[in-house]
């Protein structure tokens, strides 16, 4: 086990936790505001990589395309909530699970119908496109930093948005006392459309920034949708700064779980047991880290104040 592998995957599990905390942080938002669960998260996430995809094609440059992929995110994000979810909003959840599953299913075909079913490539951009030294003899992408540099700047943003501002204070006044808030004057069903589109657009950000580095693909998005949920449970339903809390705990775990699990049961295994039982064990770890926490923290590490 060496200090540059352990950096190197420390960093990569980073990296993969700023891509989940967009993705969970409109769907902590979203689920703790609306209370809808919304499985097609996921395929909004997709949805931005393939405008990014489209967008970058046909200007030619990756800024252009992603100045263009956030509104057109926000854009579908909002036609999906008029068309579908504000009929959910007074049904249970298994009603809403089927729905927006319904919705993953339809959107796969149509990317497929668009775009074909192979995998599409995405150009890095060219400033961003090198590698810096960490150390001697360990080079990183600078674009993976710049996504973790991204992350962040967005997560503070957030933290910010909805703390420190009038909008915020409305949104999160919504989400416990819809009836009070509505009393005051409030249009609700507006501020549940501008959660639901703001979500939206978080996630499409993650899948355009994600775009350079994996394959862009039908279905790409329900891993991480999966992993969204256990970010949400682990950080507290509705909270921010859980889930940005939550998601680098579970990139870390993860990342870290599969690049050295199967070195660590070599000091109790035999090389090709370790290798095994390592694989075998890497990908329930995150699973195990939430059962862990939700036995001491119920509600999870930080949840909303209500």
């Amino acid at each position: 086990m060496s200090w540059a592998l352990l950096v190197v995957e420390t960093l990569n599990g980073l990296q993969l936790g700023v891509m989940l905390f967009l993705i969970a942080a409109g769907l902590t938002v979203t689920f703790g505001v609306m209370d809808v669960v919304n499985l097609a998260h996921g395929a909004q996430y997709m949805v931005g990589a393939y405008l990014i995809a489209l967008f970058a094609d046909l200007t030619g440059n990756f800024w252009l395309g992603l100045a263009l992929t956030l509104p057109s995110a926000l854009a579908f994000g909002l036609a999906l909530e008029f068309v579908v979810f504000r009929r959910l909003y007074e049904r249970d959840h298994v009603s809403q699970i089927l729905a927006t599953f319904g919705i993953i299913l339809f959107l796969n075909q149509a990317v497929k119908l668009l775009f074909g079913a192979g995998a599409i490539g995405v150009p890095m951009p060219e400033a961003l496109s090198g590698t810096v030294a960490l150390m001697p003899g360990l080079l990183y992408p600078i674009y993976r930093l710049a996504l973790i540099g991204f992350g962040l700047a967005t997560a503070i943003m957030l933290y910010i948005l909805v703390n420190h501002t009038r909008v915020g204070m409305r949104v999160r006044a919504g989400a416990t006392h819809p009836e009070i808030v509505a009393a005051l004057g409030v249009d609700i069903r507006r501020l549940f459309m501008i959660v639901f589109g703001f979500g939206a657009m978080l996630a499409g950000f993650a899948g355009a920034l994600a775009a350079p580095i994996f394959s862009v693909e039908p279905g790409m998005g329900d891993n991480l949708l999966i992993l969204s949920f256990v970010v949400i449970v682990i950080g507290g339903v509705g909270s921010v700064r859980g889930a940005l809390m939550a998601a680098v705990l579970v990139g870390l775990v993860d990342t870290l779980g599969r690049a050295f699990g199967p070195q660590l049961l070599r000091l109790a295994l035999t090389p090709a047991a370790a290798s095994q039982t390592g694989r075998a064990l890497a990908p329930m770890l995150i699973y195990v880290t939430m059962a862990a926490v939700l036995f001491f923290r119920p509600a999870g590490l930080f949840p909303a104040r209500r």
